[in-house]
């Protein structure tokens, strides 16, 4: 499959905001019961139009920052302007910035926000978010679609459209089709962490279409457990594991799940900085999915860009970049789904949390942004993790080779011109040496564990230090290695998307597609 250009920008476009209109505020604590924010939303919205097509894509650990970043990005690249004539760091009389690239969802015709917290954390995880979208109900973080006692569980919005109105129902995700986010549409588990029987009831839902990233743990944590893949073939599911047999599966395969063929860490679809035009991308599952549940009654297709919360994790903003991207690709094929169904397809887009605190502005770059150097980043952290760094601790390669492959893949030179601002300062080179000492040699980096575990959280020590530094090149920055407790957008077209407007809890999601589709 090829690569796809993500959608481009539209004139109009209404800037995104924190709040797109007044809403009531939400009280602290606890959300209202599933039944009588049921009833508050249908008697709001009663008029809207009920669709019959519903996407919900989540960008996982995508918040405004992420979205935004990638729409910089994206117009810096466009701008001839400014790639001809930066400014230098004290000089703010550079070339005049023609602005962002919209992202295609940036111009949906509703733009709400959700708060995230859960029952014990303003920055929450992905189990506990991604139950509030689902199910309308708040948890634990690590939780999935049960309560905090693990005793009571809760029905997905998934599980009642498949129960209540016979929908198709998809299911999609870049990462592990068990892990937490893709999980909250059909499983009910005390902990995030149990994939095993995460994937057995992945297998038990009944769901129509599962692709993406691999099933964690296949054989239980011990290894002894049957094989889920031979336990969802007994089930009655295709199960493909290449792109000629996922291409095989068509609208009369009754039920599917599609392993993507070129999975890379842990298992997951590769970052989209390093997919080849020969991988299938998040955009062609969508598209495949469409045709496996396209019906007259209706269908329900959750994807979620889960590398987009990986590579903020590990502070990779050019990674991050991408994989936004990505997920606009495959935004772009329900949108073009829509153009033929107008009046009944509902698009949302929207994030589980923010990951990492990614900034737009760094202190040593004061108001400047120089966003095109990401292009020179040509490969993830991953990768070069396992490509390269693996490689330097067996061999105990030279500093000076390092820097050379430093050059080549995220374009950080040694010596240069004053004026280019690629070039490594001396106090950058300082910070290169250490960490390569630190991943090849195990030399700390300082005598505080604390200092160590700012400079590098869990990550490999050299290249989070090369991405921190192309990063602050660029003018951009982390602040944490976790998620944090901002607001994430909540961005709707088509049938019934005024009803997102506003700004409101996570469960309110759940809420407000519940009273549009009509389930109980």
């Amino acid at each position: 499959m090829m690569k796809r250009l993500f959608a481009g920008a539209l004139a109009g476009v209404t800037i995104l905001g924190l709040a797109a209109c007044a809403a009531p505020a939400v009280q602290r604590g606890a959300a209202e019961t599933e039944k009588t924010a049921a009833m508050t939303e249908t008697a709001v919205y009663g008029a809207a139009k009920n669709p019959k097509y519903v996407f919900l894509f989540i960008g996982d650990g995508m918040s405004y920052p992420q979205i935004q970043s990638t729409s910089d990005y994206l117009g810096a690249l466009q701008d001839a302007d400014y790639r001809q004539a930066q400014p230098s760091l004290d000089d703010n009389q550079g070339a005049k910035l023609d602005g962002p690239e919209y992202l295609n969802f940036m111009n949906f015709e509703a733009a709400g926000s959700a708060v995230t917290y859960d029952s014990n954390s303003f920055a929450p995880d992905s189990a506990s978010t991604a139950t509030s979208i689902a199910t309308g109900y708040k948890t634990y973080s690590g939780s999935i679609n049960v309560d905090e006692t693990g005793s009571k569980k809760y029905e997905t919005i998934a599980e009642k459209l498949k129960e209540q109105k016979g929908w198709e129902i998809g299911v999609i995700s870049s990462v592990n089709l068990n892990h937490a986010t893709p999980a909250a549409f059909y499983a009910h588990q005390a902990s995030r962490n149990d994939y095993y029987e995460i994937g057995l009831e992945l297998v038990a839902s009944g769901f129509d279409y599962f692709a993406g990233g691999g099933l964690l743990k296949p054989t239980g944590a011990d290894g002894h457990q049957k094989d889920l893949y031979t336990l969802a073939e007994e089930a009655g599911y295709t199960v493909a594991r290449t792109n000629a047999e996922a291409s095989a599966i068509n609208a009369s395969t009754d039920q599917a799940i599609l392993i993507d063929e070129d999975l890379a860490d842990s298992d997951a679809m590769a970052y989209e900085i390093d997919r080849t035009s020969d991988m299938w991308s998040l955009a062609d599952y969508v598209e495949k999915g469409i045709e496996v549940l396209n019906n007259s009654k209706g269908f329900f297709l959750m994807c979620e860009g889960g590398k987009i919360d990986w590579a903020c994790h590990a502070n990779d903003a050019a990674s991050t970049i991408h994989d936004t991207q990505a997920l606009a690709d495959a935004v772009q094929v329900a949108v073009d789904f829509a153009k033929k169904h107008p009046s009944d397809t509902l698009i949302l887009v929207t994030g589980d949390h923010e990951t990492g605190g990614l900034t737009i502005g760094y202190a040593g770059t004061d108001y400047d942004t120089y966003l095109d150097l990401l292009e020179n980043q040509k490969i993830s952290f991953a990768k070069f993790d396992s490509d390269y760094v693996a490689k330097y601790k067996t061999e105990k390669t030279p500093f000076a080779d390092v820097l050379r492959d430093v050059e080549k893949l995220f374009g950080l030179k040694a010596s240069g011109a004053q004026s280019d601002k690629l070039v490594l300062t001396d106090y950058e080179m300082q910070q290169l040496k250490t960490a390569y000492e630190k991943s090849v040699n195990g030399t700390a980096a300082s005598p505080y564990d604390q200092e160590e575990s700012i400079l590098y959280g869990t990550y490999e020590p050299l290249s989070v230090t090369i991405t921190h530094i192309i990063n602050n090149k660029s003018g951009v920055s982390f602040t944490s290695y976790s998620h944090t407790g901002l607001p994430v957008a909540v961005l709707a077209e088509g049938a019934g998307a005024d009803t997102f407007n506003g700004y409101y809890d996570n469960t309110q999601i759940y809420t407000k597609l519940a009273a549009l589709v009509g389930v109980r």
